[in-house]
């Protein structure tokens, strides 16, 4: 199934009334996960904060200030004249190839060997994040706009493949190999959609497997990493003691877990407790039941963004709301795969949950974009 012009709406289909109003399910979901993630944080960070800034409340209350700036992000996006918009996806393309070059040089912050932040002075810039972003609307816009090339070689392919290469390329020079698997997701994803032929999809994967394979090959720390995820209890102090303290966690949190604050594994012995592991966090202190509601509240945003999606009459704005998803979809799902240990640990953020000033940004600008097609949906 593709989003190509055969799928769009037209005649009197399109003339049906379009309800200028906000998707308030959406954003009353979204403004669950977020509470939900300030009581992690502030139950997952005391340790860690205490220990590093003598304050247990240091990471809550920076996360409060990055869901006020990201919920202020949101309602201005949802506002934004859509021409506007759309005006803008060279600009943020090229605003987040200059960050990512900024991010691997001098002015770059280095954090445990890589070079991934650019300081801000009130938090660090994840170039990344915005990066998702930028990607999706600049292919939702080139799937729509070459929608009769979309299928040819030269002109329909090699131009947002060599886009997404490019800022891989820059990531894996941080190095951030699990950021440039992820652009490559978004990629595929909107390919399929934007109508690529299956063909080309084909020898991507195959080239892009290939890469993975020979990128894992030339690195021993990357290989290391593979290693334990195939079998983290091998060697339990030291590569894969990440994943088995969230597989403890996990494990530990029984049908209604050990109680809110009542967690052991956050005491020092899961490193990125209120970051990329808040998920294990979660399911150690309001156990299987709290992971099914959080989960339950990802699927039920997600079917509302299908829901905007498929009530869009226009070929741009359904790839754009697609990508969009997909940047929340994607982020959600490779975050999980880690916790629970069916991928390598990537250090990906879970969408509202994890505690980082970039992923609350990036995550709450992609809600306000959807509440912005939200507004020009039909029958939402």
């Amino acid at each position: 199934m593709t989003l190509s012009r055969r799928n769009i709406p037209r005649a009197a289909d399109a003339r049906k009334p379009v309800s200028g109003s906000f998707d308030w399910w959406l954003a009353i979901i979204v403004l669950l996960l977020l509470c939900l993630g300030l009581l992690m944080v502030f139950s997952a960070s005391g340790a860690v904060a205490e220990r590093m800034y003598s304050d247990k409340y240091h990471f809550f209350k920076r996360q409060c200030l990055f869901v006020f700036m990201g919920c202020v992000s949101a309602f201005i996006v949802a506002f934004l004249p859509r021409n506007f918009l759309y005006k803008l996806q060279y600009p943020i393309l090229f605003a987040v190839f200059i960050l990512l070059v900024l991010a691997i040089s001098p002015l770059g912050l280095k954090i445990k060997g890589a070079s991934r932040w650019i300081s801000l002075g009130v938090f660090s810039l994840q170039p990344l994040e915005f990066a998702k972003i930028a990607l999706a609307l600049y292919l939702a816009y080139f799937m729509s706009a070459k929608q009769e090339l979309v299928k040819t070689f030269s002109k329909g392919v090699l131009p947002p493949f060599l886009v997404t290469i490019t800022l891989c390329a820059l990531l894996l020079l941080q190095p951030d190999f699990g950021g440039a698997v992820l652009l490559a997701a978004i990629l595929l994803l909107m390919c399929w959609v934007g109508g690529t032929r299956f063909v080309y999809l084909f020898i991507a994967i195959g080239l892009g497997l290939a890469s993975v394979v020979a990128l894992i090959l030339h690195s021993p720390y990357r290989l290391r990493r593979l290693t334990a995820f195939l079998d983290p209890f091998k060697d339990a102090q030291d590569t894969g003691y990440q994943l088995v303290q969230s597989l403890y966690a996990l494990g530990s949190g029984g049908l209604f877990g050990s109680g809110l604050g009542g967690g052991v594994q956050k005491m020092l012995y899961l490193p990125e407790a209120h970051t990329d592991f808040i998920m294990s966090v979660i399911g150690e202190e309001l156990g299987f039941l709290g992971i099914s509601v959080t989960l339950m509240l990802f699927s039920l945003l997600f079917v509302r963004c299908a829901k905007i999606i498929m009530s869009q009459t226009d070929l741009r704005d359904k790839l754009s709301a697609f990508g969009i998803t997909a940047v929340l979809a994607l982020g959600a799902l490779f975050n999980l795969a880690v916790v629970l240990g069916m991928a390598p640990p990537k250090g990906v953020a879970m969408p509202f949950l994890s505690y980082g000033g970039s992923s609350m940004l990036a995550s709450m600008i992609c809600v306000g974009l959807l509440l912005n097609f939200s507004r020009t949906a039909r029958d939402l």
